[in-house]
């Protein structure tokens, strides 16, 4: 990972974990990069890694899981969830005092997220 990259990865951390406590996958995997970061040496080229052995607590993401790290900035973690079902993708912004809101539809015995708002 280029410096410019761990540098963005480390805004991207930073912004998350101050945002509150650490509670979804996203948010410790963002917490563990900027640990990563920090521990970095500050030479130029100096390399290191990040183990991030699961995304989860006890209960939470407990099966398999994809990661994305995007140039932009965004990350995302999907965990494979066996009880809820995403009927396509969904990209919503939001303002910092905005709810978020997903409708759930009961599909084949299943839960089906439907629409994000």
């Amino acid at each position: 990972m280029s410096s410019l990259q761990w540098q963005r990865t480390a805004i991207l951390a930073a912004t998350l974990t101050a945002c509150g406590i650490v509670t979804d996958p996203a948010t410790r995997l963002a917490a563990d990069l900027e640990g990563g970061a920090d521990r970095l040496p500050l030479r130029e080229g100096a390399t290191d890694a990040v183990h991030h052995a699961t995304p989860s607590r006890p209960g939470q993401c407990e099966g398999p899981y994809k990661v994305q790290l995007d140039r932009v900035g965004a990350m995302i973690v999907w965990c494979y969830d066996s009880a809820v079902d995403t009927s396509q993708t969904f990209i919503v912004d939001k303002g910092s005092d905005e709810t978020l809101i997903v409708d759930l539809e009961r599909r084949g015995g299943r839960a089906v997220i439907t629409a994000l708002r």
